[in-house]
């Protein structure tokens, strides 16, 4: 069974969250018991992605579409 620690450190490690792993996070967070290790990693996670040092798939994903949905309204 991966554990929200593996999660977290596996993101850590290659600076970059998933789509799958952010899923799969959220997921673990609201339907299993953890302990203290697996919180602190996530909110240690958490605070790498607030401060850019990983990279989350989804924002970029988000700001992509963002800019082309504002690239296409200005050139209309």
């Amino acid at each position: 069974m991966v554990l929200i620690r593996d999660l977290s450190q596996q993101a850590l490690a290659i600076g970059y969250l998933t789509i799958e792993s952010e899923n799969q996070l959220r997921r673990m967070l609201t339907t299993t018991k953890y302990d203290l290790e697996d919180l602190n990693a996530f909110m240690t996670l958490q605070l790498a992605a607030m401060s850019g040092l990983v990279k989350q798939e989804s924002r970029e994903l988000r700001e992509a579409r963002s800019f082309s949905q504002t690239a296409s309204e200005t050139s209309t």
